[in-house]
């Protein structure tokens, strides 16, 4: 089961060096195979991308991707990158500049359009409740999902304990990915 660490300001903060510092304690506590920097609020995504990214050296086995900037991920030397559900169309961009390629996923549909335009893997959510997300889609969507794409799924959404993600593990996702499960 691939573990993926979302990162989010109200945990993690937005000062680079504070940041930093705690998500190298996040990186060496959990086993964590994809992490990404997910900060809508700074006003300065590159210098935090930059901070981000200088952990990469130390966890040469940890993908580590940036959010939304396909440019800014391939010209500071990320990983990869997260794109959001509404950029089904830069995924070949993406693709073209050597980045792992994830999206995010809310429908069946949209997991498919994921995988016909190249993306390596996508999110699917939320499987559980989550504050601010919707109703959940479940364990049986999940699945529904999973037998019809061959991309590797990640669930995401109110995974916070072992239970949830022996659940989603048994519903055949590839991996699962979360906030809070690795901060708290």
């Amino acid at each position: 089961m691939l573990r993926y660490a979302i990162t989010d300001p109200s945990y993690y903060s937005s000062d680079p060096l504070f940041f930093s510092r705690f998500l190298e304690r996040i990186l060496r506590f959990h086993a964590i195979d994809m992490v990404v920097l997910r900060d809508k609020q700074t006003s300065d995504y590159e210098t935090l991308a930059r901070s981000f990214l200088s952990l990469k050296p130390h966890f040469p086995e940890t993908k580590f991707l940036l959010h939304s900037d396909e440019c800014l991920a391939a010209s500071l030397g990320a990983d990869g990158i997260h794109l959001p559900s509404n950029a089904f169309g830069r995924i070949s961009h993406a693709k073209s500049l050597g980045l792992w390629t994830i999206v995010s996923t809310h429908t069946l549909d949209e997991a498919v359009e994921a995988e016909q335009e190249g993306a390596d893997a996508v999110t699917f959510s939320p499987i559980f409740p989550t504050p601010g997300k919707g109703e959940p889609k479940g364990l049986e969507k999940l699945k529904e999902i999973k037998d019809k794409i061959s991309i590797k799924l990640f669930a995401l959404g109110g995974i916070v304990t072992d239970e949830q993600i022996g659940a989603v593990e048994g519903a055949g996702a590839d991996g699962f990915a979360s906030i809070r499960y690795f901060v708290e």
